[in-house]
């Protein structure tokens, strides 16, 4: 078994590269990945994207958990394809290497009527990777983040940044700065390969 925590990636909203985050780390660490909820978009889904990019042959990409047919929140989704989702059917999958859990948006999003996203990774006792993306009130946002994170005692790896690194975000969180990647759109293989030069995980 691995001798650490799955690593969980989230992220301080939505669509600020954790999908691509996400590819970098496994591709770096040959590690495992696992998106536990899939809301939408299931025919081009994250784990596809990141095996697209990703060229190592140790990595497994694990199934998610709930495939929902709608893109919106995982509740809403959920709700529409009349299903409600169950904490406790999302169980990590079994694997000797490291994990990537790829969360859907960010800590708050509801996975039910009770339930948040950051609840799962408290269930899963995974190891936090925060992903920040510079721009007006992502400071709030980051800080905010690392607020909910530790008032549940779940533990936080660090922070990587999707564009600048925001030092006034390391000197208030005093979280370790695990990299950056340039901000980037579209992603391809070649900046997925030299972005990963640029982790330190």
């Amino acid at each position: 078994m691995p001798d650490k925590r799955p690593l969980f990636v989230t992220g301080i909203g939505t669509g600020i590269g954790k999908t691509l985050i996400s590819a970098i780390l496994v591709e770096k660490l040959k590690a495992d990945y696992w998106k536990p909820v899939q809301s939408g978009d299931l025919e081009n889904s994250d784990t596809l994207k990141v095996k697209s990019l990703v060229s190592n042959t140790i990595s497994v990409f694990h199934p998610e958990t709930y495939r929902l047919t709608q893109p919106y929140s995982p509740h809403k989704s959920a709700a529409i394809d009349g299903i409600t989702i169950d904490l406790q059917k999302i169980i990590a999958p079994e694997t000797n290497n490291i994990l990537i859990i790829e969360g859907a948006g960010g800590l708050m999003v509801p996975l039910n009527d009770k339930v948040l996203m950051i609840d799962l990774i408290k269930q899963l006792d995974a190891e936090v990777i925060l992903v920040s993306q510079t721009y007006l009130g992502s400071i709030n946002h980051t800080l905010l983040s690392v607020e909910a994170l530790k008032h549940r005692q779940i533990p936080i790896k660090g922070v990587i940044f999707n564009g600048d690194i925001e030092h006034h975000i390391l000197n208030y969180t005093g979280m370790t700065l695990l990299g950056s990647i340039p901000h980037i759109n579209p992603i391809n293989k070649r900046i997925i390969i030299n972005s990963g030069k640029n982790i330190f995980i």
